[in-house]
């Protein structure tokens, strides 16, 4: 019980540290968490010999609360009519975005001298934008609100769709079952047989939602939603379904219910908590020295990658017809990556090949840190990258 407490006092700490650099130097606190979570983390405070915050279960369940919660709060800025009305700007966009994105990973992959299953990896890596940085960043700016959330949004509920299906085949392939057509078939079917049960009930369910939360005291209205939410992703997450998909059907659930402005005004500060311990997560399991032995390969992943993801995410944004300017913020909005290429990174760690086991693992965290960094900070300084394209094309700047 004290251990677990002192961890939990750890965590808090670092963050607390973390988030002052941050509001002291104005960067977003996204990548600080992640470098104070590397810095506070056995890799490098446990080798110096300094209290390290440990990457035990207790750490691992708050951060994927985490991710529950940032995307729960994407549903309820989604609701299903809305989507369903943007199916066909929503299937364009995020075509285009795994058209580009996705060969583009393969390509290099097999540049590498890899093998067609390890470059795959890299193309999930590479391709996957990051749902939860992406989100904490635009309501940070503000940008929630803006014409180029749409196909922002749009586009990272295709990627995470696509990678429901793309997880369950290269599970396969990667642990050996390449040949078991049977066993990908039962995989999808269970992954789209509960999401096809959860969109019914979003769909068909708005008086359960309403009912669920109809209640006066704060406290009662928080744990009914958490109620709700944390056990759906648990029980998507048990089946082999992106529990992170699951919380954004239970959100567009309850953004029909008529309290969506009372779940964000209460449930912010929880979700801001628990989004804080995911980011540290991901630096906590990041060992530095990896970083230099994939040094090569990983700039120019990063080289070739933020390019076309910026290239993708631009002619996303005029799918949308969006102003030139609008369609370059949803290009630079799309290039953080974050917590799917570290479980597709996961996954490449129990193959059976060493690019699989090590190189594969390594590149991904060393990806993940510099394209969260990269990515917030280019959010942050758009005017930067629109001035920039204005000087080889005027920007239409509405």
């Amino acid at each position: 019980m004290a251990a677990g407490l002192l961890e939990l006092g750890q965590v808090f700490a670092v963050l607390a540290i973390a988030g002052a650099v941050a509001l002291r130097i104005g960067l977003s606190v996204i990548p600080l968490y992640v470098v104070a979570g590397m810095l506070a983390g056995p890799h490098v405070a446990g080798r110096v010999g300094l209290p390290a915050v440990p990457t035990g279960e207790l750490l691992t369940v708050l951060a994927e609360v985490g991710i529950v919660l940032l995307l729960f709060f994407l549903g309820l800025e989604f609701s299903l009519d809305r989507l369903l009305s943007a199916r066909s700007q929503i299937s364009r966009a995020g075509v285009i975005d795994a058209a580009i994105n996705l060969p583009l990973g393969i390509a290099l992959g097999l540049a590498f001298g890899w093998s067609l299953v390890e470059a795959l990896l890299l193309g999930g890596i590479v391709y996957i934008s990051s749902s939860a940085i992406i989100t904490k960043t635009l309501i940070d700016l503000g940008w929630i609100a803006n014409e180029e959330a749409e196909p922002i949004l749009g586009t990272l509920v295709f990627e995470d769709l696509f990678i429901a299906v793309y997880l369950a085949v290269v599970t396969s392939l990667v642990l050996g079952g390449g040949g078991d057509v049977a066993g990908v078939g039962r995989s999808l079917a269970i992954a789209f047989g509960f999401l096809g049960a959860l969109l019914l009930v979003v769909q068909y369910g708005t008086p359960f939602f309403s009912r669920v939360i109809d209640v006066s005291e704060q406290e009662s209205f928080v744990l009914r939603i958490l109620g709700v939410v944390v056990p759906v992703a648990g029980v998507a997450l048990s089946i082999g379904v992106s529990e992170a998909v699951a919380a954004f059907f239970v959100g567009m659930g309850f953004s029909t219910s008529g309290h969506r402005e009372r779940i964000e005004d209460l449930l912010t500060p929880v979700r801001d908590v628990f989004a804080a311990v995911f980011f540290l997560w991901i630096g906590i399991g990041t060992d530095p020295r990896l970083l230099l032995t994939v040094a090569a390969p990983l700039a120019a992943v990063v080289l070739l990658t933020t390019p076309a993801k910026l290239l993708s995410g631009y002619l996303g944004g005029r799918v949308y017809d969006l102003s030139q300017r609008r369609s370059i913020r949803v290009g630079i909005g799309l290039v953080p990556r974050g917590e799917f290429s570290l479980v597709i990174a996961a996954l490449a760690a129990g193959g059976s090949t060493a690019v699989m086991r090590e190189t594969i693992p390594a590149l991904a965290v060393g990806y993940v840190l510099v394209m969260s960094g990269l990515g917030t900070v280019l959010m942050q300084r758009s005017d930067l990258v629109e001035a920039a394209v204005s000087r080889v094309r005027p920007v239409d700047r509405t």
